[in-house]
């Protein structure tokens, strides 16, 4: 079984930078690509960057420039950072895993999503 936890969310200041945190625990063996997936109020959830185990990042064409991943195998971490935040970058994120090294369809795993609020 693979246990995806967020952390790092809430509220930010427009123009500041946020951090979102995502561990995987128990079978981590089994996880190839790690990345984000978001969903504004109103809005469809949308695919924002997934990075694979080597290390080869994908990033939505709408975020690039500001949303950059990272992640730590060891500790079987991604990080996400996103600088310059904009009222529009409000939303619930999920971090979501898969046993492939690219998303060809929706992830397999999911954590329950950690809300981010940007406004002062």
């Amino acid at each position: 079984q693979v246990r995806l936890t967020e952390s790092g969310g809430g509220l930010v200041q427009p123009g500041g930078t946020l951090r979102l945190s995502c561990e995987v625990s128990g079978a981590v063996f089994m996880i190839d690509a790690m990345g984000w997936y978001r969903q504004a109020p109103a809005k469809p959830r949308e695919f924002v960057a997934r990075i694979s185990h080597n290390g080869e990042i994908r990033t939505a064409d709408s975020v690039k420039g500001r949303f950059h991943l990272s992640r730590d195998n060891a500790e079987s971490t991604m990080e996400l950072q996103v600088n310059r935040v904009k009222p529009e970058d409000t939303g619930i994120y999920y971090c979501a895993a898969d046993s492939s090294a690219v998303f060809t369809a929706d992830p397999h795993y999911w954590g329950q999503g950690i809300q981010v609020t940007v406004g002062s």
